[in-house]
C-alpha cells in the first residue's frame, strides 16, 4: 500500500499569535513576537529578550480542569496539548469516547524537554528529603514523552503514540515520522508536531554558549535577524504546533478540508564528522538530506517555489545559504524564494520545526510568502549567493506558488527536509 498524504488539520501556539486565525494574520503582516523579559534581566542573562506564547489563565482552562491547572506548571506540555486538540478539531475529527481508543489513529509529538519547572521544584524536595511531597503529577510531567501521555488521555489513540526528540529538527522529523507511517499503511491518521518550554532554565545553556544576541535588548523586535549583515546570534522561543495529517482517501471520503500535499521528505545525520559538530551541521550530510528529500518527492529542484529555512540568525545562515545553492543547483536568480520564521517568532527550539511546518502549509493553503523581517541588510556571503530579491522584505503573492521545501538542522548533527505541495485532486 502506497497512500497519498495530505494535511487537514491545523493548530499553532506561537510568540506572535494563538491559533491559526490570530497566527496567520500575524504572520502576513510581519509580526514580531519578541519582547523584552525582566526575568532574564534579573537574573544576569546577556540575552534579555525572548519569545513566549501568551496563553492566559482564560484559555488554559478551556482545555484541562481545575485540578491539572492546580498541579500543572509544564509549559510545553501545557502548548502542546493546546496546538494539538486545536488541530484535531480543526480536521473536524471527534473526541474517542466510550472504553475503545481508535486503532486508525496515531500520535507523534516531539519535545526537547519537559516540565524544566516541575523538575527543579522536585529537585529541592528530594535535597530536602521530602520525597513522599512530590505529589502525584511529577512524573508525567518530567517526562519527555508526558506531551504525548497527555494528549494521548485527552484525545483517545489507539495506533502508535510516541514522542520524538531531536533537538531543533524534532518538529520536521515528528511530521515525516507520521507521514511515513501512513504512507506505509501503517495509520489512517495521526496527530504530529512538536512543544518546547520556555523560560531561563531552557534558555539558560544557549546564553552560556553565547549564541543569543545581546545587542538588541533595547529594541526587542529587531533582534532575531536570519540573514542580515548585523545578525548576531538568535533569540530563544517557545510554543508548540501540531497538524493531522491523513491518507487521501479517507480525507476524501469524510469530505475534509485540506490544507496541503506532503510528497516526502529524508532525515539524516552527518555523524559529526567533517566540519560537522555538536552545534554545527556537516554540509555534506546537509546537500544529501535535501537532494534525499527532493528525490523522494519525485520532483525537480526546479519546481520548488519557496525554501522555509532553519535560519537561525548566527554565523550559519550564510553556510545553509550556500548548502541550498549545491543541494539544488540553484543561484542568483534562478533561486526560489527563502524565508525564516525565526525573524517574527525567535528560535522556538523543539518547537521550531512544527510550528515552521504549519506556517509553511499556511502559505500554500492561501497562496503567500510571508515576510522575512530584519533582514533589510542581506549578509554579503549570502547576497553573493543569491539575489537578495529573494528574500522577501513584505507579504508576496506570488503568480505561482506549488511546491515549499521546509527543512531543519539541529544540535547534533542532525537534518531533516519535507517537501509540501498545494493539493489538487
Amino acid at each position: 500500500m502506497d497512500s497519498r498524504v495530505v494535511v487537514t488539520g491545523l493548530g499553532v501556539i506561537s510568540p506572535n499569535g494563538i491559533g491559526i486565525p490570530a497566527f496567520i494574520e500575524a504572520i502576513k503582516k510581519g509580526k514580531s513576537g519578541i519582547k523584552f523579559l525582566e526575568e532574564l534581566k534579573n537574573l544576569n542573562f546577556s540575552c534579555c529578550i525572548g519569545g513566549i506564547p501568551e496563553v492566559t489563565d482564560e484559555l488554559k482552562q478551556k482545555y484541562f480542569t481545575p485540578l491539572q491547572l492546580r498541579n500543572f506548571n509544564s509549559s510545553g506540555i501545557i502548548y502542546g496539548c493546546i496546538a494539538g486538540i486545536d488541530a484535531w478539531k480543526d480536521a473536524g475529527l471527534k473526541i474517542t469516547e466510550g472504553d475503545e481508543p481508535d486503532w486508525d489513529c496515531g500520535l507523534i509529538f516531539g519535545a526537547g524537554t519537559s516540565g524544566v519547572e516541575k523538575i527543579r521544584e522536585a529537585i529541592y524536595k528530594v535535597d530536602e528529603k521530602q520525597v513522599r511531597r512530590l505529589g502525584s503529577n511529577t512524573l508525567q510531567q518530567t517526562m519527555t514523552s508526558g506531551i504525548s501521555a497527555y494528549l494521548n488521555g485527552m484525545i483517545g489513540f489507539g495506533n502508535q503514540v510516541t514522542t520524538n526528540s531531536s533537538a531543533c529538527t524534532t518538529g520536521t522529523e515528528a511530521v515525516l515520522m507520521a507521514y511515513d507511517r501512513i504512507k506505509a499503511g501503517k495509520a489512517k491518521r495521526i496527530l504530529a508536531g512538536s512543544t518546547s518550554d520556555h523560560g531561563p532554565y531552557i534558555w539558560s545553556g544557549f546564553d552560556a554558549l553565547k549564541v543569543l544576541t545581546f545587542k538588541f535588548n533595547d529594541s526587542p523586535e529587531r533582534g532575531s535577524r536570519p540573514m542580515s549583515a548585523t545578525a548576531s546570534g538568535f533569540v530563544p522561543g517557545s510554543g508548540a504546533a501540531a497538524m493531522v495529517l491523513e491518507s487521501l482517501d479517507d480525507a476524501l471520503q469524510r469530505g475534509a478540508k485540506i490544507y496541503a500535499e506532503i510528497l516526502g521528505g529524508a532525515v539524516n545525520s552527518g555523524g559529526q564528522r567533517g566540519d560537522g559538530t555538536m552545534t554545527a551541521p556537516n554540509s555534506i550530510a546537509v546537500q544529501r538530506c535535501i537532494k534525499k528529500a527532493v528525490e523522494n518527492a519525485e520532483i525537480n529542484p526546479g519546481e520548488i517555489d519557496v525554501i522555509d529555512g532553519h535560519l537561525t540568525a548566527t554565523s550559519k545562515d550564510s553556510v545553509e545559504v550556500k548548502n541550498w545553492t549545491e543541494a539544488l543547483q540553484r543561484k542568483g536568480e534562478n533561486f526560489p524564494y527563502i524565508n525564516s520564521l525565526k525573524s517574527m517568532t525567535g528560535h522556538c527550539l523543539s518547537a521550531s520545526g512544527a510550528i515552521e511546518c504549519v506556517a509553511s502549509v499556511l502559505e500554500l493553503s492561501e497562496s503567500f510568502i510571508y515576510p522575512s523581517i530584519n533582514c533589510e541588510d542581506v549578509h554579503p556571503e549570502i547576497e553573493a549567493l543569491i539575489d537578495a530579491e529573494k528574500i522577501p522584505q513584505k507579504l508576496i503573492h506570488p503568480e505561482k506558488l506549488n511546491i515549499i521545501a521546509k527543512a531543519s538542522f539541529g544540535f547534533g548533527d542532525v537534518n531533516a527536509c519535507i517537501i509540501f505541495r498545494k493539493y489538487s485532486s
